[in-house]
């Protein structure tokens, strides 16, 4: 069966740098540009040109920089937002409009104080203007998680007679469940009359941890694109992880959905962003956090020595993580030790072993953590030296 490719959007530049405390300068912005590049990623939204003149510059220089990827300019559906993107994105090779409006009861009627109609309206009127500048639009429907599918099938037809080629479907409030998000990609699939002139694309946010889920959900039911960040960094809770969606599609052929990501490059890239924008990677973060491929349990530590397949499903390797981590505690068995032990000169005979594991325990019960350092303190007070090296 063919594999259908899911285009990834990066967001780390503009969503991501939402986020308080990770604002990043011209320099750092075009280091993240240039590996996101590398990295395979196929759109890069670069920023909101219209917030800053330093916003501005920016999107500019990662346009003149970047070579593989599409480069896109967030805007509201105002023309001074669109005109001032467009401005931005002129040296890009494949530059992209990012525009659109609140589409929900909530933003319509609070936000906004209109109604449907006059929404549809500035919708396509924002499409229509931005493709005066460009040929690829993207239109957003923000808090299209919590609008009626009806409604959001009619806006979608409408910008897509205006000129868009992506529809965003943004669960702005992270607030569907992945049936929901799902059912509602699959309604815009089956209910959009000219839906095959347009991709859609899903942009989760992670209020109730759900981004990553109702992504999958959505290409699983028809979207080809995904919005993303590295790491999952962005407002609130933050958004759909790249790391996580890409290495769900490649971990899992049967949906037959994959992406053209460098995955020997997820690691080393999650660390340059967090050293960037001082967003430490918490270790228990899938695939890229410290503790994704360490074993602590001796029963894990036991399976992961024998096949590393008992216990991981990703080799660390296609992530770029070197190797899997054996960290010893009080919790860890023999095994463990022996293994270890073995890596900085100990080949330990079963009797050994036995009398080093009581030390090793006695040890481990008064520290979080048994380094290289405590085994050679333990093997010298049972008498064990380390072994000729052949």
């Amino acid at each position: 069966m063919k594999t259908d490719k899911v285009h990834i959007f990066d967001t780390t530049l503009r969503d991501g740098e939402q986020v308080p405390g990770c604002k990043l300068d011209e320099s750092e912005k075009l280091i993240i540009a240039e590996r996101l590049d590398l990295l395979g990623v196929d759109v890069i939204e670069a920023g909101f040109p219209i917030s800053s003149p330093g916003d501005f510059k920016a999107v500019n220089e990662i346009a003149k920089l970047v070579k593989n990827a599409s480069v896109c300019g967030l805007t509201r559906a105002v023309k001074k937002d669109i005109e001032e993107a467009a401005e931005a994105l002129k040296p890009a090779l494949r530059p992209r409009i990012h525009t659109g409006i609140g589409t929900s009861d909530s933003h319509i009627l609070h936000k906004f104080k209109s109604n449907r109609k006059t929404i549809i309206e500035r919708a396509k009127q924002a499409v229509a203007y931005a493709r005066n500048f460009v040929d690829d639009v993207e239109f957003y429907a923000e808090d299209a998680g919590r609008t009626d599918n009806v409604f959001l099938a009619q806006v979608c037809e409408e910008v897509i007679k205006s000129g868009a080629t992506v529809l965003n479907i943004p669960d702005t409030t992270g607030y569907c469940l992945p049936e929901q998000y799902g059912e509602k990609i699959k309604y815009l699939v089956d209910n959009v009359k000219n839906i095959d002139k347009a991709i859609i694309s899903c942009h989760c946010h992670n209020d109730l941890g759900l981004a990553t889920a109702n992504s999958i959900a959505g290409v699983v039911n028809g979207a080809r694109q995904i919005e993303c960040t590295i790491n999952g960094i962005g407002e609130r809770a933050g958004n759909t992880s790249l790391e996580e969606v890409v290495m769900i599609m490649r971990q899992h052929p049967g949906l037959n959905l994959d992406t053209s990501i460098d995955s020997k490059l997820l690691y080393d890239t999650s660390q340059m962003v967090s050293d960037k924008m001082g967003m430490p990677v918490q270790p228990n973060k899938a695939i890229v956090g410290s503790n994704a491929f360490a074993h602590s349990s001796g029963i894990h530590q036991d399976g992961v020595i024998k096949n590393r397949e008992t216990y991981e499903i990703i080799d660390p390797n296609d992530v770029g993580v070197n190797i899997s981590s054996i960290i010893l505690t009080a919790r860890s068995g023999r095994a463990a030790l022996a293994y270890r032990a073995k890596v900085i000169g100990y080949e330990l005979s079963k009797v050994q072993l036995d009398n080093a594991y009581q030390t090793f325990l006695s040890h481990a019960d008064k520290k979080k953590e048994i380094v290289n350092e405590d085994i050679h303190l333990i093997m010298k007070e049972v008498n064990i030296n380390p072994s000729p090296v052949s």
